[in-house]
């Protein structure tokens, strides 16, 4: 069974960059696919990509992650614009975010419209 976690930005939003990276990490290690309203910073992105190399062991596999921006998925420049200028004022959460572990997503295929999670099921240990 997969289980989805969503996450409004409203509820890490007031975290700190390690909290909000900890607060995702945290979900993903208990086999559950965050959804994410809105997205990290760049920086805060690669802190979860790294903390989660140094985290992996034998039941933690790592994470997938993928991120759509709907200012680059904009088709005119009326359309980016408008996405752009809403930007400035809601700053990170315009977009959405997907992290989920490695044992239960087998991919994670993005295009500029859409995102498709391929999953599989988790092997039980004996």
């Amino acid at each position: 069974m997969v289980t989805l976690h969503i996450v409004p930005y409203t509820e890490i939003e007031t975290l700190s960059s390690l909290g909000r990276i900890r607060k995702l990490l945290t979900i993903a290690k208990e086999n559950k696919i965050v959804l994410l309203q809105g997205r990290l910073r760049k920086e805060e992105e690669a802190e979860l990509i790294k903390t989660t190399m140094e985290e992996i062991n034998k039941e933690f596999k790592g994470i997938e992650l993928a991120v759509i921006n709907p200012s680059q998925t904009a088709q005119d420049g009326l359309q980016k614009f408008k996405h752009d200028l809403v930007g400035l004022f809601l700053g990170e959460q315009q977009g959405l975010t997907i992290i989920g572990p490695s044992t239960i997503v087998k991919s994670i295929r993005k295009d500029p419209t859409k995102i498709e999670l391929l999953t599989q099921e988790r092997k039980k240990r004996k």
